[in-house]
């Protein structure tokens, strides 16, 4: 699969003055709760209405979706708000029912990108299909099986695709619910620069107040649109509570956001010079938070040292790690005079943090 311009055609031809928009309940509860929020979200920038009816939890015994019969929900909210519609799919039965009612929008979770046996299954079973078909990133960050999935979709003649960055599981705690690894996003938007993108930032923040910082970031790094869920009583929806924002909350985020398209000279470098320094701003973060790990990793030596009676200084070892840190550096275009003065912060840092446990 190489990059082409006629796979953003689909989105270049709905001829949008904002990112597209794909909005709705995380879960189909009931009729009412889905057509009331379809008709809160009707004049908005909302472009597809979102609604999962199966719904692939981690751990059985939770919500698990309420089925084929959303489906005819969904169908009412296309014929009362005229909104297109998008639910998730996850075998070809999935696919045959969603096609059976005209869903307009199909996508593939992250738990079912990472089974190339499930891609296949739902490949053969849209081939040729003229719905447009989202991949979520898989659970774990890799690049290859995400585009892979992808891969399969277009080899079944599948022309409009296009993924969703809904970021990844981590054994970590962090302050996101999926850690976003904005690199490896980049890296797929390096590869194929006419590839939709969209952003998923409730799944990737999993709390309602951060949504707007990710969406933004999302933007500023040129993704193409957002998927956010919204629910009418968020704290009170059947799944992903904490993660749903309201219709009135959805629209002032896109108010806020909302990228003009600029048309003098200077359009093109302002977007780009925009990316960079977003690119910028997240690998910065990523210096911070591994930072931050290393030093909890010299609390952990000094209590060691503490508990043997050893010296924080030990020079043989300081001197070996700056050697090796300035081969490593010189290999990536980094100056030895940069490397000293960076190491030489981090250390003294470490031996603060070290001092502190063994004086304690």
């Amino acid at each position: 699969m190489e990059n082409k311009k006629e796979m953003r055609k689909w989105l270049d031809d709905m001829n949008l003055g904002h990112p597209l928009v794909i909005a709705g309940p995380c879960s189909a509860e009931t009729e009412d709760q889905v057509l009331k929020i379809a008709h809160e979200l009707k004049d908005t920038d909302v472009n597809y209405y979102r609604a999962g009816i199966w719904k692939p939890r981690t751990r059985p015994g939770n919500f698990e979706g309420v089925g084929a019969i959303g489906l005819k929900w969904l169908q009412k909210v296309k014929e009362e708000t005229g909104l297109k519609t998008a639910t998730e799919v996850a075998n070809r039965a999935h696919v045959d029912l969603a096609l059976e009612y005209d869903v307009d929008l199909l996508w593939i979770g992250a738990r079912s990108t990472v089974s190339p046996f499930i891609i296949q299954e739902i490949a053969d079973a849209l081939e040729g299909t003229d719905k447009i078909v989202l991949v979520k990133n898989p659970v774990n960050p890799d690049l290859s099986l995400w585009l892979g999935a992808v891969e399969r979709l277009y080899s079944a003649n599948i022309e409009k695709l296009g993924v969703i960055h809904r970021g990844f599981s981590t054994y970590e705690k962090t302050k996101y619910r999926n850690i976003p690894e904005w690199q490896l996003a980049i890296e797929l938007q390096t590869k194929f620069p006419d590839l939709p993108i969209i952003n998923d930032p409730s799944h990737i923040t999993g709390k309602r107040d951060m949504i707007f910082d990710v969406s933004q970031t999302a933007l500023d790094l040129n993704f193409d649109g957002l998927m956010i869920e919204t629910h009418y009583d968020p704290d009170n929806a059947w799944s992903d509570a904490a993660q749903q924002v309201t219709p009135k909350t959805l629209v002032q985020i896109m108010k806020d956001l909302r990228i003009r398209k600029e048309t003098d000279e200077e359009a093109e470098y302002n977007s780009k010079l925009t990316n960079l320094r977003a690119q910028i701003d997240v690998l910065d973060n990523q210096l911070i938070d591994l930072l931050g790990k290393r030093m909890k990793v010299s609390d952990g030596i000094g209590e060691l040292k503490r508990q043997k009676n050893v010296a924080v200084l030990q020079s043989n070892r300081w001197n070996a790690i700056l050697g090796n840190m300035i081969l490593e550096g010189e290999q990536r275009g980094l100056s030895e005079e940069f490397i000293l003065k960076m190491f030489k912060a981090i250390h003294q840092e470490s031996i603060n943090h070290q001092e502190k446990i063994i004086n304690a």
